[in-house]
Order: C-alpha cells, then structure tokens, then sequence
C-alpha cells in the first residue's frame, strides 16, 4: 500500500473556523501516527471573496496550534487547467455531457419541486439528447453522467457502510457555462494528483464523496478511503457557524487560552482513548486513530476550555508559562518590559492562582507590569485620612525591616490591626490599593513581596505626600 497521505483544504475566504482546526488536526493527528504525510490546499477558486490575508492568517492558525504541513501549500487556483483538461476527457469518454438548459428553465424545476415539496434534481434533459438540437445563443454547462440504477455503497471509516440510491444523486455540473470547474471536480482531480490515500472530513460533505467516487471511477483512479467526522455544534446543539462568538481561533488566543490546551481539548472533541483526558503532542500522535471517533455531534464547550487551560496554567513549567505570557502580551496587550522578567517569574505561584487563561495572569501582574499605578477612581475614594494613616505606619515600620518575607510582614499587619482598632480588611485594603490602584487583585503579603522593598516605599509615598 502506498504511504498514508492526508490534507487540509481551506478556502481563504475568512478566519479559520474552529471545525475547520479539528478537521486539519485530526488529518495531521492520522498521518503522523501512520509515518504518512500531511499537506495544506489552499482551494481559493472564489476570486471575489478568497483574499491572501486570510491564506496568511489560516497558515499563521495552524502553525499557532501545532500544525504545519508538509512541502510547499498546493494552490487550487495554479491548477484550473488541469481541472479542465479532465472535464473534457470525461465529456470524450462519454462520462459527461453537454448541458443547455436556459436558467429560466433551470429555475422553473426547482419551483416546481419546491411546489411538489421534493428535493429538486435536475431533468436530466440533454444526457442523451442530440447536439445538433442544440440552441445556438445558450452556453452550455458540462454535467457529469451520474449512475442512474442501482445503488452506491461508501465504506466510511468513521460512520461505518453507508447506502444510498443512485438516482438520488443528480448529473451535477463539473464545468460552468464559464469554463470554470466546479468544487467537486476540482477537489476530486486534486485529490488524485497530490496522492491522498485519505480524505478526512466533515460528514456535511458526505453527498459529495458519492459524487466524487463517480468521477474516480469513471477515470478509472483509484479511490481514496473516506472519513467523514460529525459536526461540531453549539451548547444549544445548533451548527457552528462562522458568525457564531468563539468560532475561530483568534476568538480563542486573544483571551488567552493556550494554543496547547486548545489543542487537547479539540482532540477530545468527538474522539476518545480509555478513559484518558489530558494529552502531550506526542501522546497524541501515538494515540490517535479513526476508530476512536464518535458517531454523533460534538458540543463546544467554553467552560471546559477554561477549565482545560487552567490545568496547562497550574501544570506546565513557569519558563514555558512565562514565554506563553509574553508572547500573548506582546500580540493583545502591551509589551512586558525585560526588566521586569525576574519580578514575574518568582510571582508566578500567585499571580497564576485561581488564572483560568492568560488574561488573568495578566491582569493579576499588572502592578509589576505597569510603572505608573492606574487608578480605579472609586477604590481610590476609600483612601481616607484613617487609611492614609495605616498606610504611613506601614511604610515605616517596613523601613525597619531587613528583609521583606511574610514571617516578618505578618506581625506588621497584626500590629496595625490592634493599634488602630480595625481589621484585616481595614489595613490591607488601603496598602493593597495604594500599590496597585485596586482593591481587588492578589494577596497582600505576596504584592508586597513581589515589588520588593524599594518599589513599595516608593508607591506608598505617592499615597501620602
């Protein structure tokens, strides 16, 4: 058997959906465990709406997440004449035919099938009608003969045997009256000369693999195995669409999730292996197979994203968690000062807690990140003349004090407490928002601890002069 080859086949006509990543991964997930070869097509055929921004940004996707193909991305539209070249011997070898019904024509049977309540299927008018019949001032289309007896069987390697009548399936047209090659002829002649041994794909797709099952055999090639993966759909269980929140994965990366944990979590998305939730890349390449994918749709569910990535946060090495922040605020955020690396880094046990993405590392560290405090005006209000007070003791009685540690942080606070008759609240509060313009955020001992003696003297003294 030759090598196990498999593709991804985008239309760069917008962002990339997120069925589309799952699709692409489970494609690269296969050929991987198979030693076998992945490759990217880029089907931009639409010229009005296919744009290079988009072919740039679903390379950038796939890269971002894990994915890159082998050699050089194939382009559809570099190959049109090779589309057409087939079309035209399928019309030779009596395959295909000559088709020139008017449009009106055209539409009056689909009314009429609507009317009739039926799908509608084109007459079949000229399949075996004589050219010389033919009206001189219509461009005529090129339909494929399709099989009109008997049935067609698929051997799906995900849904199993599935059968369906031949008549069911229309001549459909490979060659508009343009000269341009429709989606099914140019995916099927893709298809064969790139050498795919395997098209993985969603199951909306399923109708045109009977139609391009016909064309491979018409030209006598040999077909390609088919899996056809069930859709993914909303938590209300309708379709993902493209103009649903959260279907691409800009969606996703921006409020920093990480490409790992998104990654995981599509993998689990309608595919399983024993009871096994969490997996590295090389545990899924050495696990995946076909036979793990399920039968039924997927739901999206944003909640157990968070709660994947919060895993990857609490789990992966903090360089590696220190590089993903960088990273994502460099793109979404503002650019994290290298001075301030070594500040981060040993506060990453805190800032880290309770994080389900990299948005709430970086909210939590932005009173390391930023050097000019940004006050929240209301929490500011609570900065009386009592807490003022609280806020000068503190920074004196710190001054007294060699080394910032909670051991010696603790009897400060408990001091203040007695001393001015309040709580921890009553301290913490004021302190907390003097040095990082909130009330909210991380707990006092380790901001203190973060910033260091120097910087917190300084900030306090901002609050009282």
């Amino acid at each position: 058997m030759s090598k196990i080859a498999t593709r991804f086949a985008p239309s760069p006509t917008g962002a990339l959906h997120i069925g589309g990543v799952r699709t692409a991964l489970f494609n690269w997930l296969f050929s991987k465990n198979q030693k076998g070869t992945f490759h990217l097509r880029i089907e931009d055929t639409d010229k009005e709406r296919s744009k290079d921004e988009h072919k740039v940004q679903i390379i950038k996707s796939l890269k971002w997440i894990g994915i890159e193909h082998d050699g050089e991305e194939y382009i559809q539209s570099k190959k049109i004449d090779d589309h057409i070249k087939i079309a035209n011997e399928l019309l030779k070898n009596g395959n295909a035919y000559k088709c020139y019904c008017s449009t009106e024509e055209i539409e009056e049977q689909k009314k009429r099938a609507k009317q009739k309540k039926i799908p509608y299927i084109y007459n079949r008018k000229w399949r075996d009608a004589d050219e010389k019949d033919a009206p001189k001032d219509i461009k005529p289309v090129i339909r494929f003969k399709s099989k009109i007896e008997g049935s067609s069987k698929l051997n799906d390697l995900v849904q199993g045997d599935v059968e369906i009548e031949n008549n069911t399936i229309e001549d459909f047209i490979i060659l508009r009256n343009d000269g341009t090659p429709t989606y099914n002829l140019s995916a099927t002649v893709d298809d064969h000369q790139m050498g795919m041994t395997h098209i993985i794909r969603g199951d909306d797709h399923k109708i045109n693999t009977f139609k391009q099952m016909q064309i491979y055999q018409a030209m006598n090639w040999d077909v390609p195995e088919f899996a056809h993966i069930p859709l993914i759909h909303t938590i209300e269980g309708k379709k993902l669409s493209k103009r649903d929140n959260a279907s691409t994965l800009d969606d996703y990366s921006k409020v920093g999730i990480m490409a790992d944990a998104l990654r995981n979590y599509l993998l689990r998305l309608g595919w399983s292996y024993q009871d096994k939730e969490i997996f590295t890349l090389e545990e899924s390449i050495k696990y995946f197979n076909l036979e793990g994918i399920g039968k039924s749709p997927s739901k999206l569910d944003i909640s157990r994203i968070l709660s994947i990535n919060e895993h990857y946060i609490k789990s992966i090495d903090e360089n590696d968690l220190y590089k993903n922040l960088v990273e994502y605020c460099k793109i979404y955020k503002e650019k994290i000062n290298s001075n301030k690396e070594t500040k981060i880094k040993s506060s990453l046990s805190f800032l880290k807690n309770k994080a389900k993405t990299l948005e709430d590392i970086y909210n939590n560290a932005k009173f390391i990140i930023d050097d000019e405090i940004n006050y929240n005006q209301d929490d500011f209000k609570l900065i009386d003349d009592k807490a003022k007070k609280i806020i000068s003791e503190f920074k004196k009685d710190l001054s007294d004090i060699e080394k910032i540690n909670k051991a010696n942080l603790e009897p400060i606070v408990n001091n203040l407490i007695k001393k001015n008759e309040t709580n921890f609240k009553g301290v913490g509060q004021p302190i907390r928002i003097a040095l990082t313009g909130s009330k909210f955020g991380p707990g006092l001992y380790d901001i203190v601890m973060s910033l260091g003696k120097e910087e917190v003297g300084k900030r306090l003294a901002k609050i009282i002069s």
